[in-house]
């Protein structure tokens, strides 16, 4: 912008430089020509007064040319001719005339109205001719058929009007200079708050809705840093507003769960006896008992997987890293909930990292879970080590696939199966996930919590890496674990 001020403040002073140098030539070559030709014409006809009195009609050739001779020494030895019928008589034998005298200016003349002039150019150099009529001083103003026209050089005219149009162009360079120097101040003057609020923007942008900028003066860069620092004043509020209610329900959310916590375990414990003693109930009763039970434990894994995601929202989740074989965690995970024989295992032997082994093992129960729930048979578990430069991220990186030969997630699907409390439709049954977020597993069939693919993807990033979901070309889905290896002992 300091740029286009300045060329646009540039051009506007050239443009007002060269109109204004234009005009001013205009005026003083116009102002010193009509003063020559009026002294010019004033002088002939003075002299021509004075002179034609002592001329007798008609007049010899003689006597043309002695009367050419006092109207030129009268007027300042300027060229004169004077005419008469077939006549004609100058007063410099030795100058050229016939080039001078246009045939237009000798009709002017010659039709008696008063004297006449014109500016002519002959070998390069202008001249002003003036042509005048004696009359009779018997107040008829009757031509006596005498003509005189007097030439005069515009040399010095010419010089003079040149060396005023180089003056003037002269001082067209400081103008421009000092336009460009005035821009550049103008320019600093306007384009400072525009900065200064350019840069509270990016500050807002970036998260500090404490940036302002200064209010000074009522014009209407004031008028917008004024109602800039009243929306960040508002968008300021809101985000407290916002913030405060996202802390309340946070702490709504884990004191519920924390209350339920209690009459969940005394429900546990009536859920369980009652499963036992199912086989000696009522075939009603007993469907009823192993009904409260299942639902009961699906209720506690609710609450635990509420407390965990309100643990991951308030940052107070923390890594326990150690040292790990990922391929024996898999391998445990799997055998922990039995599904060793439901799932086929490609696992790198040897791959040891810096993890969280519960936490890996909540991501792995997670994954394979859906697979087993929602997918079709058969379903691969693949743990490799990729070198990933080509993605961008560098390094070594612990890839674990999870893949069945199921339908499939259609593409909207897949944007949102890791939110929380999402549902997929009835193609993959009635969740995407098996909410195991403590660690343990259903695989019973009934509905998850909603929350378990959540809380993977968050102990995903939890370890700087994350989960990925795609569809294989002849179906079904993979869920991708990226986390970066690392070999040292390191934690949060």
């Amino acid at each position: 912008m300091r740029v286009r001020l300045v060329v646009t403040f540039v051009v506007v002073a050239l443009i007002s430089a060269v109109t204004a140098t234009a005009l001013a030539y205009r005026d003083a070559r116009t102002a010193v020509l009509q003063r020559t030709q009026n002294a010019a014409v004033n002088d002939l006809r003075e002299r021509v007064g004075v002179v034609a009195a002592d001329v007798d009609l008609p007049p010899d050739e003689r006597t043309l040319a002695r009367f050419a001779s006092k109207v030129s020494e009268g007027i300042g030895a300027r060229i004169v001719v004077v005419r008469y019928q077939d006549l004609s008589a100058t007063s410099d034998t030795l100058a050229e005339t016939e080039g001078r005298i246009t045939a237009e200016l000798r009709a002017a003349v010659r039709a008696g109205s008063g004297a006449r002039f014109q500016r002519v150019e002959w070998r390069g150099e202008p001249y002003l001719v003036v042509g005048l009529p004696v009359t009779y001083a018997d107040g008829d103003r009757r031509t006596s058929g005498l003509e005189v026209f007097a030439i005069t050089a515009l040399r010095a005219e010419r010089d003079d009007t040149a060396a005023l149009l180089d003056s003037v162009r002269a001082g067209i360079v400081p103008v421009v200079v000092l336009a460009a120097v005035l821009a550049l101040l103008a320019a600093g003057t306007v384009l400072r708050p525009v900065r200064k609020l350019g840069r509270a923007t990016r500050e807002l942008a970036t998260g500090d809705l404490g940036s302002r900028v200064a209010v000074r003066g009522h014009d209407e860069l004031a008028d917008l840093a004024r109602t800039f620092n009243e929306t960040a004043d508002a968008l300021q509020a809101s985000d407290a507003e916002l913030r405060a209610q996202e802390a309340k329900a946070r702490r709504f959310v884990a004191d519920v769960s924390h209350e339920l916590r209690t009459p969940l375990a005394a429900m546990t414990m009536v859920a369980t006896v009652l499963e036992e003693d199912a086989d000696q109930l009522p075939p009603d009763a007993a469907r009823a008992a192993r009904t409260v039970g299942a639902e009961t434990a699906r209720l506690s894994r609710l609450v635990d997987d509420l407390m965990e995601i309100s643990r991951f929202d308030a940052k107070a989740v923390r890594l326990n890293a150690s040292v790990t074989d990922l391929a024996d965690t898999v391998r445990a995970s799997l055998a922990l909930r039995g599904w060793t024989d439901r799932v086929t295992a490609e696992l790198w032997e040897g791959v040891r990292a810096v993890v969280d082994r519960r936490r890996v093992d909540v991501i792995v129960a997670n994954l394979v879970g859906n697979a087993l729930r929602h997918g079709a048979p058969p379903v691969t578990v693949t743990l490799a080590v990729a070198d990933e430069g080509e993605r961008g991220d560098g390094g070594e990186w612990v890839v674990l696939e999870v893949a069945d030969h199921g339908p499939g997630l259609a593409p909207e699907a897949r944007e949102r199966v890791f939110d929380r409390f999402y549902k997929a439709d009835a193609a993959r049954t009635r969740s995407t996930d098996t909410d195991t977020g403590s660690g343990d597993s259903d695989d019973s069939g009934g509905q998850g919590s909603g929350l378990g693919m959540a809380i993977a993807l968050e102990n995903a990033r939890l370890h700087g890496g994350t989960i990925e979901v795609s569809q294989q070309p002849l179906g079904g889905a993979v869920f991708t674990l990226r986390l970066p290896l690392r070999t040292g002992e390191e934690g949060e």
